[in-house]
Order: C-alpha cells, then structure tokens, then sequence
C-alpha cells in the first residue's frame, strides 16, 4: 500500500486515470434512473465551480460573492454562441472560459484596495449587476431564458441524455481538478498562500501581491465559466437568469466552507454533499437560503477548517501514531 501510495505522489496523473475508470463505472452500478444521472453531472459542475472558487477563496484569501455572476457570464456565453452562430461545446467552452477569465479581471480589480466584507459587497454587486444585465437584455432572450441548447456529438454519438452526459461532465471536472492541483502545488500556488497569510510580508519577500491576487482571480474565473459552459449545454439545454441567483452564490460558498478553505479535497466532498442537501431541499425553496447560510454560518462557528480539517487531522494523528509506535517498540 505505501509503495501504491508513493507511486502516486511522484506520478498524480496516474491516479486520475484510475478515478476516471472508476467513475466511467459509477453510473451502471449506482444509477437507477435518468435522474440520478442528471444529479451526478450537477455535482460534476459544481466541483469544477468548488474548485475554481478555493483558489481564489480558500488558496489566496480573497473574499468574492460575486462568482455565481461569472458562472452565468460562462454559460451565456455558450447559449448565445449557439442561438446566434449555431456553436456546440467544443467551441462554446473555450470561449466560455476566455470571457469568464476577462470578467475576472474585472472582479480583481477591487481587491487592490478593497479587503474583508468592503470586497465581499463589491463583489456581490458585480455578480448581481451580471444577472440583472442578462435578465433585461433582448440579446440573452430577457426572461424568456435561452432553450435548445445542444448537447456535444462524439463519433456520430449524440450526448443528448443526462446518463450520456455524465460521461461529458466527469472527464472535464476531472481536467479541471487536475489543473488545480498542478496550479496550487506550483510556486505559484505557494505564493498564493503567502498573500492570503499575509499581503504585507509577501510583498516584503518579493512577491508581486497585486499580479498574485488578479492571477487567483482570473484563474477561478476561468473555473467557473467552463463551467457555466457545461452547465448551459446539460440536457435539456435551457438555461435562465433565475439559475444565477443569490441563493445559488451561497450554494457555492457553502461548498467550500463546508468542505474546508483550501482544501481542495475537502471542497469536492463539500460540492458533493451541498448539491445532494440543494436537491433534497427543493420543496423548501422559500428556506433554502436560510439553511445554507446557517450551514456557513455553524461550519465557522463549530468546524471553522471544515471536512478538510477532518481529513488533515486524521492523517497527522495517523503519522504521530505510527512514529510514536515505532518509537516506543
């Protein structure tokens, strides 16, 4: 097992070609019917949105609600490349994360001189402001939302079915989880973390805080545009600007508190187990942003490091365990 596990840390492409073949599995054991395959593609978008999200959140420090904002930019993007020029994904979804990445830019900008809850509120502006520009603009068909979206077409194969779909869903979260761990262990990443603990010291070690800080901003950005991208593109192919709501942004931010602020594992089980308690709360639409914010609000108070601290914890006490053992024998 140790040598497994040494194999995988000097070669971590390895192991996601061994979580693509068990996912690629997961549907003919687990999945009963179309829905549960539909769910398992949201929870799929929703960790690239995660993992995108820890970066700038969790790895650099900065406080964004704005990002469900960016997550609509990706996916009417990729609605109105094909109402106007007929684009399927392939197109769309490189386009959706180049756009997303300029209106990161754009979102950086404040956390120059803005920080804590003054950039939360700046944020949050821009993300709204999003939204209300899409749901009163006859381009993006206002209220009426974008439908008929297409589903990709592989080798004559249509993708047009939530349990085919899956299979569109997980290799790309897997791509993007595999980006953000090759990001975040580089020295880029390290330098993210210097900013977070402290922007002063870092800048005083050399680092460039403001290139660091727009960097994060656009990296996540491109995150969460991709995807939007797949999300518009998910049968039935329809989305609207009631999809980009508030209560979606704290969706998304419950994901990775819940999951752990900088953990990038933790923030996929967080993604996992918000978007199955979002599902399941549906009939209660009128609470749901009561539940997630307290969710926030009790995971700060009582698991302020949140499933990842757990995971962490566990393998230090593990590692103590084992070393003192060895020591006392």
């Amino acid at each position: 097992m140790d040598k497994f596990k040494e194999i995988i840390r000097q070669y971590p492409f390895l192991g996601f070609v061994i979580a693509f073949i068990i996912l690629m599995l997961v549907p003919s054991v687990f999945f009963t019917d179309l829905y549960q395959s539909h769910l398992a593609s949201l929870i799929c978008i929703n960790i690239i949105v995660a993992a995108g999200l820890n970066i700038v959140k969790g790895f650099c420090g900065q406080v964004t609600v704005g990002h469900v904002g960016i997550y609509a930019v990706g996916s009417y993007t990729a609605g109105c490349m094909f109402l106007y020029l007929g684009s399927g994904l392939w197109l769309t979804l490189p386009a959706a994360i180049l756009i997303a990445g300029l209106f990161g830019v754009a979102f950086a900008i404040p956390s120059f001189r803005l920080e804590g809850p003054y950039l939360a509120l700046a944020t949050l502006g821009g993300g709204e402001a999003i939204r209300l520009f899409i749901e009163n603009g006859d381009f993006f068909m206002s209220t009426y939302g974008i439908s008929n979206i297409p589903q990709p077409i592989i080798f004559g194969v249509p993708f047009d079915t939530p349990d085919k779909y899956y299979y569109i869903a997980m290799p790309i979260m897997l791509i993007a989880i595999y980006f953000s761990f090759s990001v975040l262990r580089s020295s880029v990443g390290r330098a993210f973390m210097a900013v977070r603990e402290d922007p002063i010291s870092a800048a005083a070690s050399g680092i460039n805080v403001k290139k660091h800080k727009m960097l994060a901003f656009v990296l996540s950005a491109m995150f969460a545009g991709g995807a939007g991208a797949v999300y518009a593109h998910l049968p039935p192919g329809y989305i609207h600007p009631n999809n980009y709501t508030v209560i979606e942004m704290v969706t998304f931010l419950a994901m990775v508190v819940f999951g752990g602020l900088g953990h990038i594992w933790g923030g996929i089980i967080g993604a996992i187990i918000i978007t199955i308690v979002y599902d399941l709360t549906r009939p209660l639409y009128e609470y749901q942003l009561f539940i997630f914010g307290l969710t926030i609000v009790l995971t700060i108070l009582f698991m302020p490091k949140g499933i990842g601290g757990f995971i962490d914890k566990y393998f230090i006490d593990r590692r103590f365990k084992t070393k003192t053992g060895a020591a006392s024998k």
